[in-house]
């Protein structure tokens, strides 16, 4: 039995509630992945004078600890159980809904806001082609049957236009399209914040298109919720991690640095004058008339930016001290650089940029950790992608694709970096102990589709040329197994 308009209403409530509280860290990261940060001062007083001279510098090493995995990340086909070959009809929705694009945003939203998610509905203009978009962890929420981490009981998309506040709310059986007007604002008392909170209840979307209205609820023919979430290092009884944060704190000291730094080398950087001996010079006050009846000190900021000062005492002297020795927040700065590599797995070379005369096994070592760290999302997105190519054989109408592709294997471009000379060499040694064409040239980093292309063009240089049809045939009788040979009688 499906829903009333009341209870789900109440329903998007509670999702909208939990979606809330999770899009301030999500906005946090998100800020600081775009560099919109403003430096930090260690006092106030540092604050009021240095804020407008260095505005707009903000050091940013949030997002390159955040790009760097999803550099590797690339999903290169869909196998379904049991089958020799990743499935061509998959692999294309995913291409024309332009998923190799927007795969990446969806894995860079993950490790930015600990989670992101993709949704998948049927097209009536092209049924042979669902719509596959993946969506921010600020406007979708799935929620999960008491006791489970995949079983999906609910999923809502929610975005606003104008005045106006829309959530879709996605059922195994049914979907509803919602909407309400925006809330109160802040500016309002209460009284009239809680008068207004009772016209906010959720009605029926108006149809789209009023010569072909669709019903609100209407069916949901994939019989799932067709939703799933992409999670960012998930624990088991807690909420998945964000990449970037642990890196936040560490950037805010970074950049508290920087404007010690800033404030050293416009004071300190060069060698100082002290006044010895003489009383702080003051300025006469004068009346309407412009007699003296008065003096005051000259504001010690003056003297900061002027770099003038005047002396009438016989008795002041003149001393010095060296500049100050910049190098120590440098290296304190290298430091904290260092620190955000090794918590983040993030080579050191993309952070510093260091590199001198590394060899290539130096350089795979060094890479390591990023490595598996982009082999373990894998593991984890690899599900959430599965589950995704599950929920097109379903909008499709193919129920038994769907089944196989839920026990079949994600195919993803391989997450080490070699070098031309290393992966040929790798490859040809596999050659030589047996290994088929088609596996080298998945390895090489062939997409299934090229793959069958090469395949197709290497059977038709075959047939146009003799030569390289009888070298392939001989080529094909050394690597068949020699028969055996019978045992001696008599």
């Amino acid at each position: 039995m499906g829903l009333t308009l009341q209870q789900a209403g109440q329903l998007t409530d509670v999702l909208m509630s939990e979606l809330q509280i999770r899009s301030g860290a999500v906005r946090q990261a998100t800020e600081y992945f775009k560099g919109q940060v403003p430096l930090r001062f260690a006092s106030e007083q540092y604050r009021q004078y240095f804020e407008k001279q260095y505005r707009g510098f903000s050091d940013n090493w949030v997002a390159p600890v955040a790009e760097a995995p999803v550099e590797r990340l690339e999903v290169t086909g869909v196998k379904a159980a049991g089958a020799l070959k990743a499935d061509r009809d998959l692999w294309g929705v995913w291409q024309r809904n332009g998923l190799d694009a927007d795969s990446q945003l969806g894995f860079l939203g993950a490790g930015l806001g600990a989670r992101s998610f993709a949704l998948v509905w049927g097209d009536e203009d092209d049924p042979e082609t669902p719509r596959v978009t993946f969506e921010d962890a600020r406007q979708a929420i799935v929620l999960y049957k008491p006791g489970s981490r995949r079983c999906r009981k609910a999923a809502l998309k929610t975005w606003q236009d104008g005045n106006v506040e829309y959530a879709t709310l996605y059922l195994k059986d049914e979907v509803w399209k919602l909407q309400r007007p925006i809330g109160a604002e802040p500016r309002k008392s209460p009284m009239f914040a809680e008068a207004e909170e009772l016209d906010r209840q959720w009605d029926l979307r108006e149809p789209g298109r009023s010569d072909s209205p669709e019903p609100n609820p209407q069916p949901n023919p994939m019989g799932m919720v067709p939703m799933v979430e992409l999670p960012n290092r998930p624990l088991l009884a807690d909420d998945p991690i964000s990449d970037v944060s642990g890196v936040i704190a560490m950037q805010d000291a970074v950049n508290l640095l920087w404007s010690q730094l800033f404030t050293a080398s416009d004071f300190a950087s060069f060698p100082q004058r002290v006044v010895l001996g003489a009383e702080p010079p003051k300025t006469p006050i004068l009346d309407s008339n412009g007699q003296v009846i008065g003096s005051k000190p000259v504001p010690l900021e003056k003297f900061a930016v002027d770099r003038v000062l005047w002396l009438s005492s016989s008795e002041a002297s003149i001393g010095s001290w060296p500049a100050a020795n910049l190098e120590a927040y440098t290296k304190v700065i290298e430091v904290a650089v260092g620190h955000i590599a090794a918590q983040t797995r993030t080579p050191q070379h993309y952070l510093v940029g260091k590199m001198a005369n590394l060899s290539g096994d130096a350089l795979i070592a060094a890479e390591t950790g990023q490595v598996k760290k982009v082999q373990q999302k894998q593991l984890w997105y690899g599900q959430a992608i599965r589950e995704l190519f599950q929920l097109i054989a379903l909008a499709r109408g193919e129920d038994d694709l769907a089944r196989a592709v839920a026990g079949g294997t994600v195919m993803w471009a391989d997450a080490e970096s070699r070098s031309m000379s290393q992966l040929t060499d790798s490859l040809l040694k596999l050659k030589q102990i047996g290994f088929p064409f088609e596996y080298l040239a998945l390895r090489y980093g062939l997409t299934p589709t090229e793959v069958a292309d090469l395949l197709a063009m290497r059977e038709q240089e075959a047939a146009t040329d003799p030569v390289a049809a009888l070298m392939n045939s001989a080529q094909q009788a050394q690597a068949a197994p020699l028969p055996p040979v019978p045992a001696p009688t008599g």
